[in-house]
């Protein structure tokens, strides 16, 4: 028996699916770029690192107003509120050294993990496709752990924080991918 989604959540998967495309290639020329230019804390680096929840603060607030046909998007703007704290942070963080930026960067991707998990488990059932967001939300959290351990060593890097967008941006794009046949339904 094949499942016909109503209008507003093939609307909504339409929307998310090109929104998630779009944070897939971010994440990976994020990556790539800060990879480039990320040997030690330089002031290019810390740019980079406040853009990246800047980013995370648009694509919610477009995934806020995508979705408020299929529910309630009150943990989105939790996540908007969640990731300008972190930008600020990021940003003070940057004139104290890799510890301190990678202290701001394992809150920001712990607290933003719950989030995403809890907005895919609330969406699974009414729209499909969220098993990604919901593993990359779980895989998040576990990740902001290890950045806190990782600002511990005796010489801490950027390269792993660095990293954690690449498996975000793979999630993104299997999301997207799975939205493609939420959206197709009629």
């Amino acid at each position: 028996m094949t499942t016909v989604a109503a209008p507003g959540i093939s609307t909504t998967a339409a929307a998310l699916r090109r929104l998630y495309f779009a944070r897939f290639v971010f994440a990976i020329v994020w990556a790539a770029v800060t990879f480039t230019i990320a040997d030690g804390l330089n002031p290019l680096a810390v740019t980079l690192f406040v853009l990246y929840p800047l980013v995370d603060v648009a694509a919610a607030i477009i995934d806020a107003r995508s979705s408020r046909a299929t529910g309630s998007p009150t943990l989105l703007y939790v996540n908007v509120a969640v990731s300008l704290l972190a930008a600020a942070g990021l940003a003070a963080a940057g004139t104290s050294g890799i510890p301190a930026v990678l202290r701001v960067w394992g809150a920001w991707a712990v607290v933003a993990g719950l989030v995403q998990l809890i907005v895919g488990v609330t969406r699974r059932r009414r729209m499909g496709g969220q098993w990604p967001m919901i593993i990359s939300g779980a895989l998040s959290m576990l990740a902001g752990g290890s950045f806190f351990a990782a600002a511990a060593a005796a010489e801490p890097v950027l390269a792993n924080a660095i990293g954690y967008a690449v498996p975000g941006a793979i999630f993104f794009l299997i999301a997207a991918i799975r939205l493609g046949r939420t959206a197709k339904q009629t």
